[in-house]
Parts: C-alpha cells; structure tokens; sequence
C-alpha cells in the first residue's frame, strides 16, 4: 500500500472514528440505553397516574428498559410540566399532562415554560368525558332540573371542583355560560375530598370522570344528571348526555397526552408514539380504559399537538368569556 494509500485510509477511520464519538446517545441505534422516566404532574393514584401506569409494563417489554413513573405534583401541573420542558431532549424523559395543561395556557400571565416552544406531543392516550352528580339533598335531580333551579336562584348553587382550573371547573363554567346561569365555585384540592362533600351534602354538584363516580352512584349515595360528551358512554349507559337533554355544546372532559422536551428527535417520538399506541389499542389496554370510562385513543405526535392545540384554543375562549381566574 502507498503512502498516499495508507494516509487516506487512516484519515477516513478518524474520521469515521470522530462521527461515532461526537453522535448524541439518543442516535445510536439502540435506543433506549438507560432508564426512560415519565413525570406525572400529580400525586400518585389520580387519573394521570393511572394512565401513567397503564403503559409502565408495556413499554419496558417494547423498549428493554425499565419505565420509571416520577409523581412531581404541584401549582395544576406547572412544577411537573416544567420539569419536562427542561429536561434534556435524549428520550430519556417524557410527561403525561392532561386537560388542566391547555387551560394553564390562558390560565396563568407567566409560565416557567412555553407551553409549544418548550413541550411538543407524543401521543393522545385517552379521553374520558365528565359526568355531572348531584348530591342526595340537592333540589333538583335532574339536569333540565338544576338549571331551571339556578335561573330561579342566581348565586345559590355551589359547585364542587379537584381544583381551580381544572377540567371540571372549566366545564362547571361552560355550563353557566350555555345555560345563562350563575353558580359558586369551591375548589378542592383533589377530586377525593370534594367526593367526599358531595356525598355528605355539603356541596350539591361535582362534575368528575366516571371511575370516581360508579360506585357511589350505584350505592345511592349521589345522583348522576348527565354526561358532558357528544353521545353516551359504555360504563354508565343509563345516564343521559347534557346534549341529549337540550344542552347543546357542553362536551368536556378531561384526557391524558404522553408529551416530550422539545428537540427530541423525530425517530424517537415516532417510536415511542408508535408503542404507546399499540399498548393502549390492544383488547387488554381498551378493556382497562373502558372500566375506567375512558376511551382509548392512540395518536401520532402530529395529531397530539393539534388535539393539545384545539383544546387550548377551546378553554382559553371559556376562560375569557366566564372570567374566571385564579
């Protein structure tokens, strides 16, 4: 071999050598190498979490590595969420957020992230539409009922909310707005504890997803008056829509979206949109959500931004139109 040969040779293996040494670990081929975390911007066991949990065991069969779930609860997901939007972009962090992330939006004047600049989708995993109950005591024990009630007696009716901003204070609000009536929110922190005062009659409307909901319905201690979504739901059949009872538009409901650091790269969100979808499609993973009244849905990371983007666009004109703040 030549000099000339041999010096060429040596060149284009250092350089090879250098491509190899300066490629980011989330370019190698075998991803993932470490751990993946998800950050669930709520306390462990709510909704979020579930759906979190949902595709821990899935995903590290699919992936080959474990699937750390992270609870970071905190100021209606803000901590939780920016907390993602900083993490590094090498597909070792994802989020789930949920419908209080697109009313944050309008919500707050400053957030620590930018809500598309700093988070971009994954996937839509779920949406569960919001069922409205009445306390035993409430006078009224249907919806045509509640909202003849409120008309009659303005600034009377409380109604319970897991929390200021939250997709059933959003919805409680777009109520008001298409019945042309006007209720007292009182916050809780947490669909459990407002459970528990809509069942003691201290506060006579809550409107929540449908797992929370079930049981004590059947058991006769609260009233279900109708679903906020275009038709009925498989888990709760019997309970008619607001639509259905002349409500026209009042479709809420609060949903799970897998999100990302922006700067992820493409491959990878595909990937893991790929597997999140497969898992939550499965009989298994529709036969899990349906119990919990949800319905599985699975999207490409295109579709789970525009989904994010509408629902944002949707809150922010609620939020502007009732007035609500924080």
């Amino acid at each position: 071999m030549s000099p000339s040969t041999t010096r060429r040779s040596f060149l284009h293996a250092a350089a090879a050598g250098a491509a190899v040494a300066s490629t980011p670990a989330w370019a190698q081929p075998g991803w993932p190498n470490k751990p993946v975390r998800i950050i669930v911007p709520y306390t462990a066991g709510g909704f979020t979490d579930q759906m979190a949990r949902l595709l821990q065991v899935g995903l590290q069969k699919a992936l080959g590595q474990p699937i750390v779930i992270e609870n970071k609860p905190g100021a209606n997901s803000i901590i939780g969420v920016d907390q993602v939007a900083k993490s590094a972009p090498d597909g070792l962090t994802f989020g789930v957020v949920i419908a209080a992330f697109a009313g944050n939006t309008t919500l707050y004047d400053k957030l620590p992230y930018h809500p598309t600049k700093d988070i971009v989708g994954v996937s839509l995993m779920g949406v569960s539409p919001l069922v409205a109950a009445v306390s035993n005591n409430a006078p009224f024990k249907t919806a045509q009922e509640l909202v003849a009630y409120a008309r009659a007696n303005p600034g009377k009716v409380s109604f319970a909310s897991s929390g200021a901003g939250s997709s059933a204070h959003l919805t409680t609000e777009l109520l008001q707005l298409l019945t042309k009536t006007e209720m007292v929110h009182v916050p809780y922190k947490g669909a459990s504890p407002a459970l528990v005062d809509l069942m003691g009659g201290q506060v006579p409307l809550f409107l929540d997803p449908p797992p929370n909901l079930i049981e004590p319905a059947k058991a006769g201690r609260i009233r279900l008056i109708g679903v906020a979504s275009e038709k009925r739901i498989p888990s709760l059949p019997e309970v008619p829509t607001f639509i259905e009872q002349g409500i026209d538009g009042l479709v809420g409901s609060t949903w799970a979206a897998m999100v990302a650091p922006t700067g992820v790269p493409r491959e990878i969100l595909q990937r893991m949109s790929a597997e999140v979808r497969k898992i939550l499609l499965s009989p298994e993973g529709q036969a899990r959500l349906a119990a919990m009244g949800t319905v599985a849905e699975g999207s490409t990371p295109e579709e789970c931004d525009r989904f994010i983007a509408a629902e944002t666009q949707k809150w922010g004109r609620v939020i502007r139109d009732a007035k609500v703040t924080l």
